[in-house]
Order: structure tokens, then sequence, then C-alpha cells
């Protein structure tokens, strides 16, 4: 039986962050029962080209997934269960906002089968919230996590960011200890650093030098205290940004870095099904007009593009790229390929050869975690 796993895209919010170029806005009630109601017809079409298919995730995001109610979470999760066959372990995680969720809505999203919870912190201090224009301060994300775990959620991941505006070491490794002294629900810790996307008001700030962001050293500082602190408090690195406690590690994410074929479901939502990649279409008033409506038609890869983004994704991984996944899937060794790229970032001591029983892995090293950009760009 061939895994797949589900992508459903929940695209309200309550306001728009001013770093966030995410298919997110505001909407009523009203548009939001119909969206709802548009991605259950969506999931009822596909599910007649899933029968070979066992699906190990289901993954809720957003936008804001937490704004749903307990009874709409679980009409979804009933739909899903009558179309497709979940696995009996699958991960099914849920995004949510401090705030959004009351007690009552988690302990309904628990009860529909949601296990996992993935929380937007970004940082415990109110200043920082504010400035990034989250509408939550810390005090909101612990009563939410309080109320995750007495709603029975076991595993919950903390989302976290560093190099915002205004932030120092000494604040970033307050909110990192902060964290760490949450409950033992915490399994899983997601550290990314702030990324100015044009089009956001981020974008325009800079531009006109009225974000006071950290410099390129004290960001560098901040980015090796995340694995310095995680670390020695039991988190292990398994991916560029993410860190989890042993046997915690994000199923559904690892999925698509190791290419595991996925059905996305709602506004703009991607697809690696069959051999192709498609997306729907980011209209709104199209989707509820058609839902699941394709934005162009599917897209072939080639042996060759799915090998390039097989070494693109896997490197993002602690345990690295598989030379015989490569070999496999392409039918060409990855020397041959990408020979000149391996033996230069060899000698600079950022990749390295790991031998496993019967095959090989390459890995970034320590130091080629930090320059991951710079090394992948010789392989795209």
């Amino acid at each position: 039986m061939k895994e797949l796993e589900l992508y459903l895209h929940i695209p309200f919010c309550i306001r728009k962050c001013l770093y966030c170029d995410f298919l997110s806005f505001p909407a009523s009630g009203k548009v939001r029962g119909e969206y709802l109601e548009a991605l259950k017809q969506e999931l009822i079409l596909m599910s007649e080209e899933t029968g070979e298919y066992t699906v190990s995730s289901v993954f809720f995001g957003g936008g804001t997934p937490s704004l749903l109610t307990g009874d709409q979470m679980k009409a979804l999760m009933d739909t899903i269960r009558r179309g497709y066959r979940l696995a009996e372990d699958a991960e099914i995680t849920m995004e949510c906002n401090p705030g959004t969720a009351t007690a009552d809505h988690l302990k309904a999203y628990r009860e529909s089968g949601v296990n996992r919870l993935s929380i937007g912190l970004q940082s415990a201090q109110d200043p920082e919230l504010r400035a990034l224009g989250r509408i939550h301060t810390w005090g909101d994300f612990q009563r939410t996590f309080r109320d995750a775990g007495l709603a029975g959620f076991e595993n919950i991941n903390v989302d976290l960011m560093s190099a915002l505006p205004g932030q120092s070491p000494d604040s970033y490794r307050d909110t990192l200890k902060k964290v760490l002294a949450l409950g033992p629900e915490l399994k899983h810790i997601s550290a990314y650093s702030l990324i100015l996307e044009e089009g956001t008001p981020f974008w325009d700030l800079a531009k006109q030098g009225k974000l006071d962001l950290p410099d390129e050293e004290k960001d560098r500082e901040l980015y090796e205290l995340t694995g310095k602190v995680l670390g020695e408090a039991g988190f292990s690195r398994y991916e560029i940004s993410n860190y989890a406690r042993p046997g915690y590690e994000c199923r559904h994410n690892l999925g698509y870095w190791i290419r595991r074929e996925y059905l996305g479901f709602g506004l703009g939502a991607a697809s690696l099904f069959r051999g192709e990649r498609f997306s729907n279409t980011e209209s709104l008033e199209e989707y509820l007009r058609k839902p699941g409506l394709r934005a162009g038609e599917p897209e072939g890869i080639s042996p060759e593009e799915a090998g390039s983004e097989l070494v693109i994704l896997g490197l993002r991984l602690i345990r690295g790229v598989s030379f015989w996944e490569f070999r496999t899937l392409t039918g060409r060794e990855l020397t041959d390929v990408y020979g000149e790229a391996i033996r230069k970032h060899e000698n600079e001591g950022l990749l390295v050869r790991i031998p496993e029983e019967g095959d090989i892995r390459l890995a970034l090293t320590e130091k080629g975690l930090d320059l991951a950009n710079y090394v992948m760009a010789d392989f795209v």
C-alpha cells in the first residue's frame, strides 16, 4: 500500500501579520462556512483517485485553522475518514494561534482526531510580538498551551522566530528559556529566522530604513544560540530549522523533504501526486464556484528534476541524501551528476559522505548547515 499525505489549507485569519506573505485573509463567518463546504466537496472528488493509498499524515495549515469551531473540524475529519484509508497511527496536525482557540474548541479538536498541535508563538517577549503585528501576548500563549494539555494533546510543537525587530541575544535566550520550561507536552520546536518577503509591510519598512533588524553578526549569534540551548535541553536537530524530542520529528514535513506523495486541498494548495505537480487556484471566488479548480495544467516531473528535488530537499535533513535513493529515482549516480559541486564543498568542509550498510549518505556538516544556502545553490 502506498503512503499519501493530505494538506488542508484554511486561509482565514483575524489580521495579517506584518511579515506574512502566506495566502491568508480575514473573512466573515458566512464566507468561512461556504469555503469549508467547498473544501469537503474537493476532498470527496479526489478520494476517488486514492484507492491504493493509505494516508499517513494530515496537516491543517493556514492562515489560522484554530478559527474553526469544533463542529467544523469534526465535519472535515469525518469527510476524510469516509473517503480515505486513514492509517491507525496517522499523524494529524493542526496549526493554532494563541488566543484564537478556546478550551472547549481545543477539546473538540482533540476528540475529532487531531493528535498534534503546532502553536505559533514566535516570541515570548510582548514588545517583539507587537512589532511583528501578532494578535496575542505571551500570557495568551501560556493559556493556550495549558488548555491544550488539559484537552489531551501530548504532542505539541511551538514555532519561534529569530532576527526580529528590536530582538537581542538576551531577549531571545529568555524566549528559549521560557519555552523550554513549558510542560511535558512540548515535543517539537520549529525555529526560523525572519525572512523579509516582497509585498509585506516589513519589506516596505526595510526599504525605507524604518525596520530595526539585527545585523548579520547578531543574526548569526541568535542562530547559533538556538542550536546550543535546544541541544542542551535534549532537543535533537533533524532538519535545518527543526528540533524534536527523540521519536517526535514531524512526520508530515519529513514526507515533503523525502518527496512522499501528497495532495493539497483548498485555496492555493499544492500537490505532488502520481509523478505530477499541480496547484489549486488562489481566487476565492473561483474556488467557491468550482472546488478543486486547478491553476493551470499539471506538470510532469522528469527523472532529472526529481533527482534535483531529492538533493535540494534532502540536504535540509541532518541525515542527508541517500546515494541509493538517487540512483533508484534517476538511474544515475549522484557523483556523476553533481560530482564537481560535491568535491568543492567536501574540500571546504561543508559536505561529508556518511557510510551506511549498503548505502552512502551525503550530508551537510555543522559548518555546512550554517552555510546551507551557499551549498545548495550549486545543486540547483
